[in-house]
């Protein structure tokens, strides 16, 4: 089904890199709520460890944000050629 839908998508001009930058982006916004939803988690379980997993959680949105930015810049450089 979503083979298909993709294979509509590219014949009516969308490049399937696009639709892979929409995704590496939705990925990313993903995995950042979830670090901030166990951060929150941890630190109402433990606030006096609240600097260290704050820290913590900032180090890995950064890593996700990196990982995605890179995989944005792939796929637009793929959609350029």
């Amino acid at each position: 089904m979503l083979g298909l839908s993709l294979m509509q998508a590219v014949g009516h001009g969308i490049d399937l890199a696009a639709i892979g930058a929409g995704i590496s982006v939705i990925g990313a916004a993903f995995g950042i709520g979830i670090i901030g939803k166990a951060a929150m988690e941890a630190i109402a379980r433990q606030p006096q460890a609240s600097g260290k997993i704050q820290l913590a959680a900032i180090i890995l949105g950064a890593l996700i944000e990196g990982v995605s930015l890179f995989a944005v810049v792939v796929c637009m450089n793929a959609i350029g050629k």
